[in-house]
């Protein structure tokens, strides 16, 4: 099955922290982690448990970028690096940011907000995505 999702992450489940309408399903990704919020429906039919090998998705629009250090966040899943590749467009412009694990995170911004951040290839930045916005397929 071919996904118009950029950001697609082949893992395994690491936990899966039960509540009591929602659970969170961290999956490991070689050395990096995520968390994503899932209905208990849909952690039970995916058969989900510790050790099941799934693939994570969100969309490049689901991702906030950030540049300096970030301080207290409501997004679960943070992920830190440099830039490197911006695909520059008319408006919006792709940019890609790489973990020190070699985890790549594709985002898409406006050329505005990539010029207020100064954001160029090489920069430290970080990458955001709620939990709420990571899709589990198993």
């Amino acid at each position: 099955m071919k996904l118009s999702a950029r950001n697609q992450f082949s893992g395994t489940v690491k936990a899966i922290e039960v509540g009591a309408v929602n659970d969170e399903v961290v999956v490991a990704i070689g050395d990096e982690t995520l968390t994503a919020t899932l209905t208990k429906d849909a952690v039970t039919s995916l058969g989900l448990a510790a050790g099941a090998p799934v693939t994570a998705l969100f969309k490049a629009s689901a991702v906030i970028l950030g540049a300096g250090a970030p301080g207290k966040l409501s997004a679960r899943n943070v992920f830190a690096g440099s830039v490197s590749a911006i695909k520059e467009g008319a408006v919006n412009a792709e940019v890609t940011l790489t973990t020190p694990a070699g985890l790549t995170v594709t985002a898409i911004l406006t050329e505005d907000a990539i010029k207020d951040l100064g954001l160029a290839a090489g920069s430290p930045a970080y990458a955001l995505v709620k939990a709420t916005s990571i899709i589990i397929a198993a």
